[in-house]
């Protein structure tokens, strides 16, 4: 009872952030349906919530009338089912989703959160960074303050490979070094831990050298990833050591991440063969079956490009608010 008596103060200390989230709500609607895209709805409560390594997926049950039961999760994100959308309509699509992902929990992170997902076919990862900037710019001022950092979003985003990010900010020939991690950590001058591998040693100076360095004065799009993070992205024709995916940086802030979709079901499902296998030495208990549905559906998927945006990330850049909690309803 203390708890839910403290809720009104709460609110109503917050309601001009949290009214601002309404306000942006509205705009991203009317941003997406002025460029003809069309709003989808998916189920939140599924068989398979997706194949990434290292997120821990919420776990329910289906009970039906006649007494069966079957295991189903809280998506981590809906892009399977709006990719088997855009698959049999051939139109661009958009959802503000609730996703959710267990043991996430700090300043920038929420177990439960809104995802922006959009799909567009015809779009190749420029236009889509085009797009994605145009955006941006509608739903936020032009001069972002986070922490000591002022983002002038006036400017160009700057295009910042990942080859061209590490080079400069690490001193390391990212791609030469790929699956060496001696290699990589010589030239980073750095020793590797016990048991770190050369996925382990990227996502460490990444998080400690690359990410600290960019998005401060402007927003910056860090793109082409090392092959073996392509997830559900189509290879580099230029460079197939690379991937054609981009995040989004702004003020510290990670809040987007997009690829030019893979098409191709054959080796869609030898990545997910391998990260299953991956996911199964860390996580045992984060155990679902391949989504067949989603890979019958992909010859049919048109070459496009699609995205996955934090809108609370959004929320708080606008509203300056420096926690996640600032900006949800009841938190």
């Amino acid at each position: 009872m203390t708890v839910l008596s403290a809720d009104p103060a709460r609110i109503a200390e917050r309601f001009p952030l949290l009214e601002r989230r309404s306000q942006m709500v509205k705009a991203v609607r009317a941003f997406f349906e002025d460029r003809g895209y069309l709003e989808v709805e998916t189920p939140f409560a599924v068989p398979v919530p997706g194949e990434e390594v290292h997120l821990r997926c919420f776990r329910t049950e289906l009970e039906r009338p006649d007494g069966s039961r079957e295991a189903r999760f809280l998506h981590t994100s809906p892009e399977f089912a709006m990719k088997r959308i855009v698959a049999a309509t051939g139109k661009a699509v958009f959802q503000m989703a609730r996703v959710w992902r267990n043991g996430e929990a700090s300043n920038t992170h929420a177990p439960e959160f809104t995802m922006l997902e959009w799909y567009r076919p015809g779009a190749d990862l420029s236009s889509l960074m085009d797009e994605t900037e145009a955006f941006v710019r509608a739903l936020l001022p032009s001069v972002v303050h986070r922490g000591t950092d002022v983002i002038d979003l006036s400017l160009p985003f700057e295009r910042l490979t990942m080859q061209a990010a590490f080079a400069r900010y690490v001193g390391a020939d990212l791609l030469g070094t790929a699956g060496d991690a001696e290699a990589l950590a010589a030239q980073a001058h750095v020793g590797l831990r016990n048991g770190e591998n050369w996925e382990d040693l990227f996502f460490r100076l990444l998080l400690e050298r690359v990410e600290p360095m960019i998005g401060r004065e402007r927003p910056t799009f860090l793109t082409h990833w090392p092959a073996e993070q392509a997830a559900l992205a189509r290879r580099d024709p230029a460079d197939d050591r690379a991937a054609l995916r981009f995040e989004l940086y702004i003020g510290g802030l990670e809040l987007a991440n997009a690829f030019e979709e893979l098409t191709d079901p054959v080796e869609q499902r030898e990545r997910f063969v391998t990260d299953r296998k991956r996911r199964m030495e860390l996580s045992p208990d984060q155990d679902w079956a391949v989504d067949e549905d989603f890979l019958a559906a992909l010859p049919e998927l048109p070459p496009c490009s699609g995205i996955a945006l934090g809108f609370d990330r959004l929320v708080m850049l606008a509203t300056g608010a420096p926690r996640i909690s600032d900006i949800l309803w009841l938190a």
